[in-house]
């Protein structure tokens, strides 16, 4: 590159449109473009056609603008669908044109095709279906330049990371952290010369950064379609063409070998890569950002004012600085299982040498007579582990172990390969991962369950690679690694949960004969504070660990580590030790649609399976927590050890119908008393909310003699078939045959889109119920009842207008109707204000429907009235429920009401609930997308809308999936499904409300939420 002034070099848009009209007779637009050497423009001409005018340096070299030129006129010409830029010839047919510059200096000028998409630097966000079609499109460009030669590819080129030693000439530029990141990779650089000297070559692109890479204008499924600026084409080795695409593309990404894999994968389809090229990606991935840095600090010095020199500085470093952090070989690993080889080179070798050999559990433990194997399920799923409160207390989990034991004689309890796990919660068992918080669940050993203080030998030979005390909770307490030699391959095992005396006879680097004492079973106040067990593990390479190794990892890396951490029964080769199976999602999901109803749904694009609740979490098969804002049926939080307890202790007792007498009904009755109004005092206990809601329409019946029913638009009351007809939400939608006779429909009171909006609409909404009910008059007959919700949930989570309940009730009441507050969503101290939703309002219904919340998930619902209403109901017709304030019923619901006291759960609710709101309104502040926040307490809502008040729904849906992908899950509702529902368990927190809004505030930056 010449060095010279760069004030004196620079080419301005206007000159741009000058030289565009001279050399090509075209009359356009400039648009100035990032490049390290050309100047670059976007020339827009008249007819809506683009071009990309390439303006070079002074005494730029002649046969490296024609090596460019030849290169595309052989693309132009590719076997495969490969999009790239063709050249235009000049007003005198040339493909290189010249002109003189201001001042005087001779320039090469070239015009190319304008490739229409977007820049990858644009693009967000950055999918791993993205990623791994950039690395098939490079893939491709590779493969078709397979057979293309010219001499000036052989040039010497420092972005070459064939030739990238010459940064170790340079590393005075830098302070004493970098210079130890830049001297490692430079070094293995150097180590690799006798494999990577002997790598394929070809000329390749070499330079797919965030500015060549051309992406399609699809904003919900992007694909890479080409690239472009050939200007760094080099022959080299092959596979550094991918280390480049990978380098540029993964900058910005917390988990880096997770994001470069999708691009190897890709790669790999296009241009199938070779086992020997994998060893040496890592490092060439390396260098190229070792140039990177090296170049910009050169380049600040040389150039300051050349801002794109410095582009990618900041993220070339901390990219740099999180690569070095990845374990070398696991990285290969990793690579190689992205191609479809097996991930460790060795693992086939392993599994072929455990076919012949004769070894057993039993010498690993001498003293135990030799026992049947007693398969346990530890994992995530297990009903055998059961709440959290039982698998967490020690004392109990050993007693149930014991139970086991004694119930079994002559077994030895075992298993837990590749089991995903919910011990492991503490905060050095998660990682920021590309896609949220990620944990490690997946148990990569077999636990063998016998008392402390039981021997454990060595099964062969083997040396003491290390010898170490793990401290700290879930750690292994004494542990002991072994390295063994087998034919022409060495493993390694590990031994964990020892007790620390037991193994101080041991000395790294000696030798354990077989038979040999290795050390004994730990209690529990030295082996990591897990009931005495050995942890058993085989690996296949020690990575860069020394004194410690992973006993559980991330879900996501299961194959790699599935080949790195073999199954430790090929050993054995014992019945019940073998991994269980699980059905796999796609056999569900294909019995359901089989058997069971077909009108039946799942959430999501992608289904999820659910095996467990905590909190406001819900845990997938895999360990994997996903943060709950949709399911206020779990209204104190999933399985609260409170609630699951008093059902259990109930259950094992009695359950029987509500003729005979018991306390529990009774105190449940107390417990919701206390939260009404005195004229609210008569209860009547079912089992759901939709039976609750059909039998206050009973009520109404027996009340006031008619069945005329004034119900809001899109409200919904329950699927039974009363209250079906008085849902608009369901009569009024797909399937629906509208509203029958005796339901009327006031216009949903949406102040926002409603029919009446802005403030002071409540007396126009509620003059719309006096017209139904005027209506009903002229007909002949008389109002039931009004029934509503207090803040309207399917509706689109709907507060109701200042003043209107109060006069909707007046004109009800004064007609002779009744009125039904149907609490079933927002009862129970989840509008934070008040404990029930119709005290927002400062009115008393006569009837109260309560549901979901006051079971927990257990199903549980209540009907409240006044004396007048129950006394009219009794009539001489008995009302019986068989399972209807059921003893068992009673207990979880009496829990779930004084775990909302105690735990001061409605003051949450109010405190999180108006943070949340606070947050929220910031959020339609940044992104108008957000035309309106809503609701009280936790129950919220958020409404998506373009600039004309038109709904988004499918800017709704794709929020809901995107953050499902962050591991948080929500849910849309409203007439016309563009609202976001938050009513998460009452438990949810500050943090978790932090959350929330940091990853809602991520996806709405994304490219499909801004094109509206």
């Amino acid at each position: 590159m010449i060095n010279m002034d760069y004030n004196k070099i620079e080419i301005t848009a206007t000159e741009a449109e000058t030289i565009i009209k001279e050399r090509f007779q075209i009359n356009g637009k400039a648009k100035r473009l990032p490049g390290e050497i050309d100047f670059n423009f976007k020339i827009d001409d008249q007819n809506g056609k683009s071009f990309i005018l390439k303006v070079s340096r002074p005494e730029e070299n002649i046969d490296y603008l024609n090596f460019q030129q030849q290169l595309l006129e052989h693309l132009a010409h590719a076997k495969k669908s490969l999009i790239a830029p063709k050249v235009i010839k000049d007003i005198e047919g040339e493909g290189i044109s010249e002109i003189t510059d201001h001042h005087g200096n001779k320039r090469k000028v070239r015009l190319l095709t304008w490739i229409s998409g977007r820049v990858w630097s644009s693009v967000n966000p950055k999918s791993n279906e993205l990623l791994y079609s950039l690395g098939e499109e490079c893939g491709k460009l590779t493969q078709e330049l397979c057979d293309f030669d010219h001499s000036y590819a052989n040039r010497k080129f420092e972005w070459d990371v064939a030739q990238s030693l010459w940064t170790e000439n340079y590393l005075l530029y830098f302070g004493e952290k970098e210079r130890e990141v830049l001297e490692y990779y430079q070094k293995r650089f150097k180590d690799l010369q006798g494999v990577y000297s002997q790598l394929r070559k070809t000329i390749v692109h070499n330079d797919a950064n965030d500015n060549n890479v051309i992406v399609s204008e699809d904003l919900q499924n992007p694909k890479v379609i080409s690239c472009i600026d050939y200007g760094d084409a080099v022959y080299t080795q092959s596979i550094n063409d991918l280390a480049i695409a990978s380098a540029y593309a993964i900058m910005n990404c917390n988990n880096p070998l997770q994001a470069v894999l999708p691009i190897i994968s890709g790669y790999h389809k296009s241009f199938k890569l070779e086992p020997e090229e994998l060893k040496v990606l890592y490092v060439a991935i390396g260098m190229r950002l070792v140039i990177s840095v090296t170049k910009s600090a050169i380049n600040k010095i040389k150039e300051p004012e050349n801002e794109y020199l410095l582009i990618s500085e900041k993220p070339a470093w901390d990219l740099l600085h999180k690569w070095y952090d990845v374990s070398e070989d696991f990285a290969h690993y990793s690579f190689r299982e992205a191609c479809g080889y097996a991930p460790h080179p060795m693992a086939s070798k392993f599994m072929d040498w455990t076919e012949n050999q004769q070894l057993t559990i039993e010498a690993l433990f001498p003293t135990e007579a030799s026992r049947i194997i007693y398969p346990i399920d530890l994992s995530v799923s297990s009903t055998f582990l059961g709440h959290e409160k039982d698998y967490e207390d020690q004392d109990y989990f050993k007693f149930k172990l014991n139970q086991i034991q004694k119930r079994n004689p002559g077994t030895l309890i075992a298993g837990g390969y590749m089991e995903p796990r919910p011990f492991y919660t503490s905060n050095m068992y998660e990682r920021e991962g590309n896609l949220g918080i990620e944990y490690r669940t997946i148990h990569l050993g077999i636990d063998f369950w016998l008392p402390a203080n039981t021997p454990v030998h060595a099964f062969m030979e083997g040396e003491v690679y290390s010898v170490t005390e793990d401290k700290g909770e879930k750690g292994y307490g004494g542990l002991v690694i072994l390295k063994h030699r087998a034919d022409d391959f060495e493993f390694f095992t590990l031994y964990g949960h020892l007790s620390i005396e037991s193994i101080r006879h041991l000395k790294e680097r000696s030798i354990v004969n077989c038979g040999d004492l290795i050390g004994k079973l730990g209690e529990h106040n030295e082996n990591g504070g897990w009931v005495p067990h050995l942890h058993f593990q085989v690996m296949l390479s020690m990575l860069d660990y020394k004194n410690d190794f992973p006993g559980v990892t991330f879900h996501s890396e299961l194959p790699v580590w599935r080949s790195l951490c073999p199954d430790p029964n090929a050993l054995f080769k014992r019945n019940g030790l073998n991994p269980q199976m699980k059905i796999p999602d796609h056999q569900i999901i294909a019995y359901r649609k089989q058997h069971l109803g077909k009108s039946l749904s799942l959430q999501y694009d992608i289904p999820i399976k659910m095996v467990r609740g905590k909190g406001q979490y819900l845990i997938d098969q895999f360990g994997k927590k996903y943060l709950d804002t949709v399911n206020n049926v779990a209204h104190v939080g999933h399985e609260h050890a409170q609630v699951v307890q008093a059902g259990q202790d109930q259950m094992g007792l009695i359950n029987t119908n509500s003729r005979y007498l018991h306390e529990n009904i009774n105190e449940l009755a107390r417990e919701i008393i206390e939260t009404l109004p005195p004229e609210l005092s008569v209860l009547h206990f079912v089992n759901s909310g939709s039976e609750a809601n059909e039998l206050a329409l009973r009520m109404m019946k027996a009340a006031t003699g008619a069945k005329d029913v004034i119900a809001s638009e899109v409200g919904y009351h329950g699927n039974s078939n009363a209250c079906i007809d008085i849902s608009s939400y369901k009569f009024d939608g797909k399937g629906g045959q509208g509203a029958p006779e005796h339901t009327h429909i006031f216009p949903l009171p949406d102040k926002f889109r409603g029919k009446f909006t802005g403030t002071n609409t409540g007396p126009l909404y509620a003059l719309e119920v006096k017209k139904l009910i005027d209506k009903v008059h002229k007909k002949g007959r008389n109002v039931g009842a009004l029934i509503v919700e207090p803040i309207i949930s399917c509706g689109g989570q709907i507060e109701l207008p200042e003043g209107f309940l109060n006069q909707a009730y007046a004109y009800v009441r004064e007609a002779g109707g009744v009125c039904i507050s149907d609490e079933v969503q927002v009862g129970c101290g989840r509008v934070g204000k008040s404990f029930w939703g119709f005290q927002l309002y400062n009115v008393i219904p006569d009837i109260v429907t309560i549901g979901k919340p006051l079971g927990n998930g257990h199903p549980l619902a209540a009907v409240a009235c006044t004396q007048e209403i129950a006394e009219k109901f009794a009539n001489g017709m008995e009302y019986f429920n068989t399972f209807g304030g059921n003893p068992v019923s009673c207990a979880i619901g009496a829990a779930v009401l004084k775990v909302v006291k105690e735990e001061k759960l409605q003051q949450n609710a109010l405190q999180v609930g108006e943070y949340l709101k606070q947050e929220l309104r910031q959020l339609a502040h940044e992104f108008p997308i957000i035309g309106d926040v809503r609701g009280q307490g936790l129950f919220l809502g958020i409404e998506f809308v373009d600039k004309k008040l038109k709904p988004l729904k499918a800017q709704a849906d794709y929020v809901i999936n995107r953050m499902k992908d962050y591991g948080i899950l929500m849910s849309t509702d409203g007439p016309d499904n563009n609202v976001l529902k938050i009513k998460p368990p009452m438990v949810f927190t500050e943090t978790n409300a932090s959350e929330l809004i940091f990853y809602l505030r991520k996806v709405l930056k994304e490219d499909f939420m801004n094109a509206y």
